[in-house]
């Protein structure tokens, strides 16, 4: 499907649906600025779901006011990022926190939860990165959905995970 083909799709919309949300992969690695542009003019919100490892695209569709919530996901701790992502872009995703909490952005962060990936220390010590930098907003953590086809392969978790032993530093959201 081409954007034309999806922009045409939203024109018959209009007043029907209140606005759009782009995900799926990373959806920053699309040139998304005339997109968004066309997707305003026909007077509909846009929500963004993204690694923030796209930082300058981020940047731009903000400064623009293209976007209008953002879901940043966490994808892991720096000492376990490149293993869990397979990518070195942790710094990325960093500077678009800071860019987000800096301007005070729409948004939230959110984390999905595979237990044998990550662990209650680890959830913590992100907690505990996100307050440093001074996000104060709920914190979503999600559990992983094992689906047939997914990136990674990845099956359901073996280990249990204790919410109990999550710090409460910030307010924890709990998505299934």
């Amino acid at each position: 499907m081409s954007l034309n083909d999806v922009l045409f799709f939203l024109k018959k919309r209009v007043g029907l649906l209140d606005g759009v949300v782009l995900s799926g992969g990373e959806a920053t690695g699309h040139n998304l600025i005339s997109f968004c542009k066309e997707v305003k003019k026909l007077g509909f919100l846009i929500k963004l779901d993204t690694n923030g490892t796209n930082f300058k695209e981020i940047q731009v569709l903000i400064k623009l006011n293209l976007l209008d919530f953002i879901s940043l996901d966490f994808k892991a701790p720096k000492y376990k990022f490149s293993k869990i992502t397979h990518s070195d872009k942790f710094d990325l995703f960093s500077n678009t926190l800071d860019f987000l909490i800096s301007k005070s952005f729409n948004f939230e962060v959110r984390t999905t939860l595979h237990r044998d990936l990550l662990n209650e220390e680890d959830i913590n010590f992100m907690i505990n990165y996100l307050k440093n930098r001074g996000y104060s907003k709920s914190y979503f953590l999600q559990n992983f959905l094992e689906t047939e086809d997914n990136i990674g392969g990845l099956k359901a978790s073996i280990l249990k995970f204790n919410k109990s032993k999550l710090l409460s530093d910030l307010k924890i959201i709990w998505r299934d």
